[in-house]
């Protein structure tokens, strides 16, 4: 028996009230298991992975300056409840700063600072050149705001013939990736793959400070299992990508994207189920191990 075999989260994430895809992979053995592993998703914020990753390639290529200090005018916010985009007046801070602003509370801000700088072309150049070829980032968060704007849907949006027509929740319209290059992605982070040793150090030193602990390491309520991720969310849109590290050496990959039934903007079951349904996926890799 493989260790896909008899992995089944369907009933689980039923009984959450959503739909869900997820992958989970063995980061040394390259042992998997998903649920509708490669369809594609809107990534929302976890776009904000690759986006680093090509940030960090770049900085080792000598094409920017991580510590080069850049002014953030606070007339040119962007929509967003932390971070950056959460305060009154002008900042200046430095483009690795920037990075951990994104990455550790979602700072839509910083993300478009930081994009406009590494530039879309090149992020997906880059996902090309790592294989990674059902990924790709099509707007910043300014756009993808502007989008939901067009589309009727002022946050928080609950209307669900609003949310019918929402094109960032349609992947063929908006970032997007599927479940399993997402922990393609953080595996080759993972094992110094991805970038320069230092750079992948980085990023995982990055991950590692995201302060939601209501998704995916909610599964995960030990002090000796460490949690890094990023999470994503949009109307009805709960995500998080990351990686999982048990005090054994074990290291795992997993993504779970979730679309609820419901439309209410608090779902404690639909994030939790987050947690519970990538503990699920590792628990099987752990059992089958061998």
């Amino acid at each position: 028996m493989t260790a896909a075999d008899a992995f089944d989260p369907g009933g689980l994430l039923r009984a959450a009230g959503v739909t869900g895809w997820l992958h989970a992979a063995d980061i040394d053995t390259g042992a998997q298991v998903g649920f509708g592993a490669h369809a594609a998703v809107p990534t929302a914020s976890v776009f904000k992975l690759p986006l680093l990753v090509a940030f960090v390639r770049q900085a080792d290529a000598g094409l920017l300056d991580p510590a080069e200090r850049v002014a953030v005018p606070a007339a040119d916010r962007v929509f967003g409840p932390t971070g950056i985009s959460a305060m009154l007046d002008d900042v200046t801070a430095s483009l690795r700063d920037l990075c951990y602003l994104m990455i550790a509370v979602s700072d839509n801000t910083a993300a478009d600072v930081l994009l406009s700088r590494v530039g879309i072309d090149a992020v997906n150049a880059m996902l090309d050149d790592l294989g990674l070829t059902a990924t790709r980032v099509l707007h910043d968060c300014r756009e993808m705001a502007a989008l939901l704007d067009t589309d009727g849907g002022e946050w928080p949006v609950t209307d669900p013939a609003v949310i019918a027509g929402l094109r960032v929740l349609d992947p063929a319209s908006t970032n997007r990736s599927t479940p399993a290059e997402l922990t393609r992605l953080l595996g080759m982070v993972w094992r110094d793959e991805a970038a320069s040793a230092e750079s992948c150090a980085f990023v995982r030193r990055l991950l590692g400070l995201q302060v939601w602990p209501h998704r995916l390491s909610s599964g995960f309520p030990y002090d000796d299992v460490s949690v890094s991720g990023k999470t994503g969310t949009l109307p009805t849109l709960r995500a998080e990508a990351g990686v999982v590290e048990y005090p054994d050496g074990g290291r795992y990959a997993v993504a779970v994207f979730t679309r609820s039934h419901a439309t209410a903007l608090n779902q404690p079951r639909a994030d939790a189920v987050i947690g519970t349904a990538a503990r699920m996926a590792i628990d099987h890799l752990r059992t089958h191990a061998g």
